[in-house]
């Protein structure tokens, strides 16, 4: 066991070797650390009070001086909408994504263990679902449950745990051919303590690089729908809101269409990069 743990740490040390040399992941790590910071800072560095607070004087003011970003129509500070709309945005992306995973692990991993009439029932309910795109399925759900967050995040979870259930299945046939899986089996290990005790170990990495892309992409459709009025409507300042706003006075003010966008394009940017770093680093193999 010891030796297990020991070969382990040395391919943790080594992963983390590998990614540090990825130019791409690091510049991504550190963007994304910076804006995660400012988010975990939002109510001293803006606080919320001036991004809902109305102000005919500062209406469509220009970026600089007292708002960094500019005002919007009400004259609202556009910084902190931005920076407590991230808030919003990432923890939702974050949020989704992990509960879509946990729920879709013990189907995963039961149909890939244990195969047969398991597999066939549970592989064909997700194929059902997945028959719709995702984006498609978030939008019927979000129109059915009516707009706010934690309407959305319920749309979000139920549309991705079927693409994660199919990823955590394949990932589970990959590690089930290995020597030590037909040993527990034949020490008696039952398929829950196989599961908690060489699948998901062995699964972590691919399961931490899958949930960052996800959760990338889960923020971009919750942004969308918001957008259209389906997801967290204003005044909230959530990104896709804040753009809906925008494009009625694009002309007028881009720079309130400019600076959700560059949030969300940067969150999402950083997010797929630090993927496809942990990818190279962990050797994971696998179509995201």
């Amino acid at each position: 066991m010891k030796t297990v743990d020991r070969n382990r740490a040395a391919q943790y040390r080594a992963a983390l070797g590998r990614f540090k040399k990825n130019k791409s992941a690091m510049a991504a790590l550190t963007v994304f650390t910076a804006m995660l910071g400012i988010l975990i800072l939002a109510d001293r560095i803006a606080p919320y009070e001036k991004g809902i607070l109305l102000n005919p004087a500062s209406r469509f003011a220009p970026p600089g001086g007292e708002h960094l970003f500019g005002a919007d129509e009400y004259g609202r500070d556009v910084f902190t909408r931005v920076v407590h709309g991230g808030r919003l945005s990432l923890s939702l992306g974050f949020t989704a994504s992990a509960a879509a995973m946990l729920f879709a692990l013990i189907p995963g991993c039961a149909a890939g263990l244990f195969g047969g009439i398991t597999d066939e029932i549970i592989t064909r309910i997700m194929d059902a679902v997945l028959c719709i795109p995702s984006i498609l399925l978030s939008l019927a759900l979000a129109a059915a449950l009516g707009p706010g967050f934690g309407n959305l995040l319920i749309a979000m979870v139920i549309s991705h745990v079927p693409g994660f259930t199919r990823f955590v299945r394949s990932l589970t046939l990959t590690i089930v051919v290995n020597d030590y899986i037909e040993a527990a089996r034949a020490s008696g290990t039952s398929g829950l303590g196989i599961i908690a005790r060489h699948i998901l170990p062995n699964a972590l990495g691919p399961i931490l690089v899958q949930t960052a892309f996800v959760s990338a992409r889960i923020i971009l459709i919750a942004a969308s729908l918001s957008f259209i009025g389906l997801g967290i409507r204003p005044p909230a300042p959530e990104w896709g809101a804040m753009l809906s706003e925008a494009r009625l006075f694009l002309r007028r003010a881009p720079h309130l269409m400019f600076f959700p966008s560059a949030a969300l394009v940067l969150t999402s940017l950083s997010l797929n990069l630090l993927g496809d770093g942990l990818r190279d680093a962990l050797d994971v193999r696998f179509e995201t």
